[in-house]
C-alpha cells in the first residue's frame, strides 16, 4: 500500500506535475460521463495547478492532456459562456 501524502507538506515539482495530470484525467472522466458540474470543479483545480508550472514543467504534462485542458477551457468554460445556474427555469 502506498504511503499517504501529508496535506500540509507542499508538493515537489514531480508530484505537482503528477497531480496536475491526475486532475485533468479526472476532469476528462467526468466530461465523458456528462457530469458537467464535477468536470468544471476538477478542471478549475487542474488549471490552477497547471498555471503554477514553469514552461519546462508544462512540457512534461502529456500533450493530449494539455490540448484537452486548453480546448475545454476556451470552448466550453471560457468567459463568453453563461455561468452555471443561469436563468433557466426561473420565473
Amino acid at each position: 500500500m502506498p504511503a499517504k501524502r501529508n496535506p500540509d507538506r507542499p508538493l515537489t515539482h514531480a508530484e505537482l506535475i503528477k497531480e496536475t495530470c491526475r486532475r485533468i484525467r479526472v476532469a476528462r472522466n467526468y466530461w465523458d460521463a456528462h457530469n458537467n458540474r464535477a468536470c468544471r470543479g476538477e478542471r478549475a483545480k487542474a488549471l490552477a495547478l497547471y498555471e503554477n508550472l514553469s514552461e519546462a514543467e508544462r512540457e512534461k504534462v502529456p500533450q493530449v492532456l494539455r490540448i484537452w485542458l486548453r480546448y475545454r477551457s476556451e470552448k466550453y468554460f471560457g468567459e463568453h459562456r453563461t455561468p452555471p445556474g443561469g436563468g433557466r427555469g426561473k420565473s
